[in-house]
């Protein structure tokens, strides 16, 4: 058979080695040459493709990257605008996605020093701007007053009014008033009666300055027992009425803003009896997250005592 008709996998015979080599080792040589001439051989053609690897992409830390802001939105932008706190909310996508937003430094429309709002945060590093701010409009809850500091904005009254009623209906017993809404010049009498009693050490410790106190924004109540009459605040802590407020405010958009324990931060004693108004969707949120304190929920430094 010629070389033209030879099977493509045959091979020739290697021809004899020239080379002088010890004769064992021209006999394995020899024999090696052998084996591999029955060794079929693959055309290039028939080689299957290789396998082609990608290259490893970096990974990309995507840990703090911010969405698009969502103070963007038109649904934002309107109810901002009409001054609608609950639409605005709403507008983010609810509570959780609206605290989620502030918290990233994501939505700079919200503005927690705003007193007009009712997610403003109050404390002693975070005066009212303006200082003598008056919240508009105001009225009087359908409850009994022990002062005459009976005014409340008018979302955190409607709140406040159904709340009263639920924990009456509950069995928890009647709640009153003992002060809501006061002025800046309210406040500057309050505060100097309570340095005139305790020195501005302890008058801090229980009292806003002036500028400085939640009562200004009328969005703060402080709540008494009443059976027959109504006790003082400093009395409320240990009433079944106290214990309802504890467990239910939240349902009707409060918080109990200066709890046991946090001092440290909010600056304040615990205050049992005073509650804030922040809706509904934001107080299901500080509810259902365990938060003690605004500062905490909205990741705000603690505000132990004024700056010196």
């Amino acid at each position: 058979m010629s070389d033209a008709l030879r099977p493509r996998h045959a091979s020739r015979r290697p021809r004899a080695l020239t080379v002088a080599l010890p004769i064992g080792l021209a006999v394995t040589a020899l024999g090696a040459l052998w084996a591999l001439a029955d060794v079929p051989v693959v055309a290039e053609a028939e080689l299957p493709p290789m396998p082609v690897v990608a290259a490893a992409l970096p990974e990309v830390d995507l840990t703090g990257v911010i969405a698009t802001d969502p103070c963007s939105d038109a649904g934002v932008v309107d109810a901002l605008s009409s001054g609608d706190d609950a639409a605005t909310i709403a507008a983010f996508g609810g509570g959780v996605a609206f605290r989620d937003a502030v918290v990233a430094g994501n939505a700079p429309c919200i503005l927690l020093n705003d007193p007009a709002r009712f997610w403003v945060v109050v404390n002693k590093t975070r005066p009212l701007a303006p200082l003598e701010f008056v919240p508009d409009p105001v009225a009087t809850p359908a409850l009994t007053a022990t002062t005459a500091s009976d005014l409340l904005r008018t979302d955190a009254m409607t709140a406040l009014n159904a709340m009263v009623a639920a924990a009456a209906e509950a069995g928890a017993g009647s709640i009153g008033m003992n002060n809501g809404y006061r002025s800046y010049d309210l406040q500057v009498a309050t505060y100097s009666s309570f340095v005139d009693a305790e020195g501005q050490a302890g008058a801090d410790q229980g009292s806003a300055r002036p500028g400085f106190s939640e009562h200004q924004t009328g969005l703060a109540v402080d709540l008494v027992a009443c059976a027959g009459g109504c006790t003082s605040i400093d009395e409320f802590g240990d009433t079944v009425q106290s214990s309802w407020v504890q467990e239910h405010a939240w349902e009707y958009g409060f918080v109990v803003r200066y709890e046991s324990g946090a001092t440290d931060r909010t600056g304040y004693m615990p205050e049992p009896w005073h509650v804030r108004y922040i809706g509904t969707e934001l107080a299901a949120v500080y509810h259902a997250g365990g938060y003690r304190t605004l500062e905490e929920f909205f990741q705000l430094p603690a505000a132990p005592d004024y700056p010196h």
